[in-house]
């Protein structure tokens, strides 16, 4: 049977007109496998962001399409496309995007306030969250006294909120020395052994050993060898 999360079909991605036009994405065919933890790789500019705000429905693709846990997602009009990320899709970036004017403990309950999580549980989720990245002794500290990695656990913690599938992240260790780097990757490896499928853009060779798939991007398109072998 087939158990693949998300399925990407002649995925093509072109930006500006004529003599302008630049071909981001040139007929992707892609499935990543329920449970498994993805690294995109390849050279800088080659296509992966790109790939994976397509695959999170981020942006729109100029043709083909993505099928996230059965839901063709462009066929969607912006409300229901933002409701299935909402429920299915965790997206963390380089830059951990906290509110720097609140706390960790509250910066994880704005996700869920937004979510429509009723105030006490808003509360006692995130603690629940902060716990399982490992910062239960940091809730009530503001961004600014935490080290990079730990506001990157932060940032984790809020892709969590509303305890999706899938988590979608762009070069989340980019901006982290090695011991932080350590730290997040501790984290990402737990989660996806409770059974979260994890989908991560790195241009870190040390971090792409570690995934269960990999996936190569070269000139916008999958590079041989086949994108889910297994990493030895």
């Amino acid at each position: 049977m087939n158990d693949a999360i998300i399925t990407a079909s002649a995925l093509v991605k072109e930006y500006g007109r004529g003599a302008a036009r630049v071909e981001a994405l040139r007929g992707i065919d892609l499935q990543i496998p329920r449970g498994s933890f993805t690294c995109i790789v390849g050279p800088s500019g080659h296509g992966k962001s790109t790939l994976m705000h397509l695959l999170g429905g981020l942006d729109h693709p100029t043709g083909g399409t993505v099928t996230v846990d059965g839901e063709e997602i462009f066929r969607f009009g912006n409300r229901r496309l933002a409701a299935l990320r909402a429920r299915k899709i965790g997206f963390v970036f380089q830059f951990f995007n906290l509110l720097q004017s609140l706390s960790a403990a509250e910066n994880v309950e704005a996700a869920l306030m937004l979510a429509g999580a009723p105030e006490a549980r808003q509360k006692e989720r995130a603690a629940e969250l902060l716990a399982t990245v490992g910062l239960a002794e940091k809730a009530g500290a503001r961004p600014g006294q935490l080290s990079g990695g730990q506001q990157q656990r932060v940032a984790i913690a809020r892709a969590l909120a509303n305890d999706p599938p899938l988590l979608l992240m762009d070069e989340p260790t980019g901006n982290l020395d090695s011991a932080a780097e350590a730290e997040v990757m501790e984290v990402l490896e737990g989660l996806n052994r409770q059974g979260k499928t994890i989908i991560l853009v790195t241009h870190s060779a040390e971090i792409a050993a570690r995934a269960t798939h990999l996936v190569r991007v070269r000139d916008g398109r999958i590079e041989d060898p086949p994108p889910l072998q297994m990493a030895s």
